[in-house]
């Protein structure tokens, strides 16, 4: 089944049939993961709260879902309004009468290295990126654990697992959600109260982020970007389903994608011994696009 362009996926694939008949939020649905997770979780019977900034996109996210057959509640929500968001879970719980699975995916991402960036570059990043996550994360738990059976999930990054050059504002927020929601679940283990808690790192995924995102001036364009056109190989669709089956098992951490394993991987490398040879390939990387101007198609 198609629209505008999207290419569902059978929710059967994706387990995603185990969150029939709840109530699932999810921020940051106007494309790309976000609105693959809408479109799955709408053909497997789950009523849907979803939200963006993007009232355009959003609309055709809201749209389709509801051609799925699912209830749809689509608000505009900036992730970074403490009150919007505060004020977004009391209209859902109203819609609604519950919230059993939230989605925290909202994020934007800038590249550049550190001595080019402005203050502003990094308190949009992570503004968005972690201080969103914990917006929604905060909001909604009181009513997650009053579902009693809720499941609150997290979207951090193959660079919350490894820290890469020029994506430093991007990693520290990815970092700060790996460490924030994992916090959270043992907080919840520990405290014996109904809410799983995963966090999930994405590997390339050919969505907007990155070719949305903003760089510093003069800043090298795609091909010396490590989330360029050719690191985005796997389709949202997939990702999504992979997120769905995952959370369906109650899995605390999610890889997707043979990047984000590998990340996993180099990360148990010793750190020193990560940070010199990432430096030594994209020391090597720059000089060569110096000289070429461009990657090879």
């Amino acid at each position: 089944m198609t629209c505008c362009g999207y290419v569902s996926v059978s929710p059967m694939s994706t387990s995603a049939k185990a969150f029939a008949g709840r109530v699932a939020v999810i921020t940051g649905a106007g494309s790309g993961i976000g609105r693959a997770l809408t479109y799955q979780l709408a053909a497997s019977g789950a009523a849907l709260a979803i939200s963006d900034h993007n009232d355009a996109q959003l609309a055709v996210t809201a749209q389709h879902a509801r051609f799925l057959g699912a209830t749809v509640l689509a608000n505009h929500l900036d992730v970074t309004d403490r009150a919007a968001m505060l004020s977004y879970a009391e209209d859902v719980l109203t819609q609604f009468g519950a919230a059993h699975l939230v989605i925290n995916n909202a994020g934007v991402a800038h590249l550049g290295d550190v001595l080019g960036m402005q203050f502003s570059d990094i308190d949009r990043v992570m503004h968005t990126n972690f201080d969103g996550v914990v917006n929604g994360t905060m909001a909604f738990l009181p009513h997650l654990i009053a579902s009693g059976d809720g499941h609150l999930v997290n979207i951090s990054s193959l660079f919350g697992l490894l820290p890469v050059p020029s994506q430093s504002a991007y990693v520290a927020s990815k970092f700060a959600v790996r460490g924030f929601t994992e916090s959270l679940r043992i907080e919840m283990l520990a405290a014996k109260l109904p809410v799983k808690v995963t966090c999930v790192h994405p590997g390339g995924v050919n969505t907007e982020i990155a070719r949305s995102g903003t760089r510093n001036a003069g800043a090298l364009s795609d091909g010396s970007d490590p989330r360029g056109q050719k690191f985005l190989r796997m389709p949202p669709e997939k990702a999504a389903g992979i997120i769905l089956r995952a959370a369906s098992r109650g899995r605390p951490r999610v890889l997707v994608g043979g990047d984000a394993r590998a990340a996993y991987l180099l990360s148990s490398l010793s750190r020193t011994g990560w940070q010199r040879l990432a430096a030594h390939s994209f020391g090597h990387m720059s000089a060569s696009r110096s000289g070429a101007n461009s990657f090879a198609d």
